[in-house]
């Protein structure tokens, strides 16, 4: 049945004043337009609580008690892998019957709601402490010294790749706003790319085209990095900073980077966060989706327009942000952050 209009307060009142002038349940109703029954209940409202208003309404009693409710909070955070079955095969022992989806309502109600693990570096005890050593040493470093720090890192960016999540009405998932790129066999393909920025902005972007291998990286080096130093005005001293895989730290690029008296800032191992150039890539693939590219050469073609475009302020606020990723690193004893 559907739910009639509530009298305004002004009628509820008239039905007060016609009652105490004596007139009856039916004659109110007739000359106010309004129900006997509806007129009954508000005489009797008055007489009982001597008001008009609209009285808080008593909650249905919650299904799980609060001992019920600590319990599988307290589940949930020793082994946040508990599945909503699991507690309710719990409760059910303890005499409680409940279905999934008020245990769904009330662990949200105590702040905690289903979400897909992240991933997330292998990290061993060893890797920990290279982490927390980094961000303790390099905590109170001025933020000059890391705006005189070229950055850089590879990344696959795939053809139908990023899509952002949609807001639709019920059963208009197959509407075209609604959709995502299209499927294609073998996900469509994807280009590696190599590129370096500073807090002045981007440097140079490299597409990859065969699998990369020391020679091949070091031939990058040499082609792209002294020109991207040179176009972003570094100062005279300026730091490179790349990761520990193994074709960056074999020893013919050592001595490249020797030989050229680049500056190499020492990096822990598995350490993605420490890298202000992963933020950049994500904005680099966000920007690239929204152009919704259809082939390889275009997808080529739109990351490097959209690298370009990437403002320096963006870049420059990474930086200078740095000192937060540390302090990060330290407030959660050398694991991964959020960064």
């Amino acid at each position: 049945m559907a739910k009639t209009k509530e009298l305004s307060k002004d009628t509820r009142n008239k039905v007060i004043d016609l009652h105490q002038a004596g007139k009856t349940e039916s004659a109110i109703g007739k000359q106010l337009g309004v129900k006997k029954s509806t007129v009954g209940a508000i005489i009797r409202k008055w007489k009982t609580y001597k008001t008009t208003d609209n009285l808080p309404r008593s909650k249905a009693p919650r299904k799980i008690s609060p001992r019920g409710v600590k319990m599988i909070t307290r589940t949930v955070s020793k082994n946040p892998r508990t599945t909503r079955g699991d507690l309710v095969h719990d409760l059910h022992r303890a005499g409680t019957k409940v279905t999934k989806a008020t245990i769904s309502n009330t662990l949200r109600r105590q702040g905690l709601k289903s979400c897909s693990a992240r991933r997330v570096p292998l990290l061993k005890p060893v890797h920990v402490q290279a982490h927390l050593k980094f961000a303790r040493e390099h905590l109170d470093d001025p933020e000059e010294d890391w705006e005189n720090v070229i950055w850089s890192d590879e990344t696959k960016i795939e053809l139908f790749g990023k899509n952002s999540t949609r807001r639709r009405r019920k059963n208009a998932e197959l509407h075209p706003k609604n959709t995502i790129l299209p499927t294609v066999k073998h996900g469509g393909g994807n280009i590696m790319l190599w590129g370096c920025f500073s807090a002045k902005g981007p440097g140079r972007l490299i597409r990859v085209k065969e699998r990369m291998n020391g020679a091949m990286y070091r031939e990058i080096l040499s082609d792209n990095l002294l020109p991207s130093a040179r176009a972003l005005k570094m100062k005279q001293g300026w730091i490179f900073q790349h990761d520990n895989d193994p074709k960056h730290t074999a020893r013919a690029t050592k001595v490249l980077l020797r030989k050229k008296h680049f500056k190499v800032l020492e990096w822990p191992s598995q350490s993605p966060d420490l890298n202000p150039i992963e933020n950049l890539w994500r904005e680099l693939k966000v920007r690239v989706a929204q152009r919704q590219p259809q082939n390889i050469t275009a997808l080529e073609e739109i990351c490097m327009e959209e690298w370009d475009k990437i403002p320096a302020t963006v870049c420059g606020n990474l930086v200078k942000t740095y000192r937060k990723r540390l302090m990060s690193v330290i407030a959660n004893k050398g694991y991964i952050t959020k960064y």
